[in-house]
């Protein structure tokens, strides 16, 4: 898995040195740091800017690249003993995914399904996450109905998000909750809506009907978060 750009890189090199297996440089650093890398057992290879380009397909790759071992998948019902997981289903902009990744770690989500989708491309999630799918297990699971029904099983409540749901500021969150964010386009589908324990949604104060899905997944993430 490759990933680019200067802050993914370092947060991997900072975090999970041991997964690096190499650091491409095409552009000078100090020498200090340098010395630094050289110390940490990965291999560092100096490229030039032109090789760097071609292998980030002409992304913004800022002079740092980094080849990495794989993200390993997790099974889903290794998570039926957390307390708080977010659902994501048939959501496939992995710029979307990704930026939800970096805010469910960071608000303290334990785990992430993925479903409705019959194969992840993982490497993209991992950049945009800024490295922070390293930090967060995830599966990936086809089936999002069974998914919410052995959640039920084990006691989850499942709040969903859909604009016709109760204002999230005035639900009493249960400890144990899966949050569920549809796709991009449609949402939730009536079928899974069906299945949820409470729709809840944003109460917008100006006159638009929705948010980008990674914004809303945020604002939810935080809202029913432990005090």
């Amino acid at each position: 898995m490759l990933i680019y750009a200067k802050q993914p890189v370092y947060y991997v090199i900072e975090k999970y040195p041991q997964k690096i297996k190499t650091l491409y440089l095409s552009k000078e650093i100090e020498k200090k740091e340098y010395s630094r890398l050289m110390k940490m057992g990965f291999e560092i290879k100096r490229i030039p800017n032109e090789a760097a380009i071609k292998m980030s397909k002409n992304a913004n790759h800022q002079g740092f690249l980094a080849e990495v071992e794989d993200y390993e998948l997790s099974d889903y019902k290794n998570f039926l003993d957390k307390d708080f997981v977010l659902v994501l289903s048939n959501l496939t902009d992995v710029g979307n995914i990704g930026a939800l990744v970096r805010t469910a770690y960071a608000l303290g989500v334990d785990a992430i399904v993925v479903c409705g989708i019959k194969k992840l491309s993982l490497e993209p999630i991992l950049r945009t996450s800024t490295g922070a799918l390293f930090d967060i297990p995830l599966a990936v699971e086809h089936n999002i109905h069974d998914v919410l029904n052995d959640f039920k099983m084990s006691g989850f409540t499942s709040y969903g998000a859909d604009m016709g749901g109760e204002d999230i500021r005035d639900v009493k969150v249960a400890k144990k909750r899966v949050l569920v964010m549809g796709s991009e386009g449609e949402g939730l589908s009536q079928r899974v809506v069906s299945k949820l324990d409470k729709v809840v949604s944003i109460k917008m104060c100006n006159g638009f009907d929705s948010l980008n899905v990674s914004v809303a997944g945020a604002i939810l993430i935080d809202r029913m978060r432990d005090e």
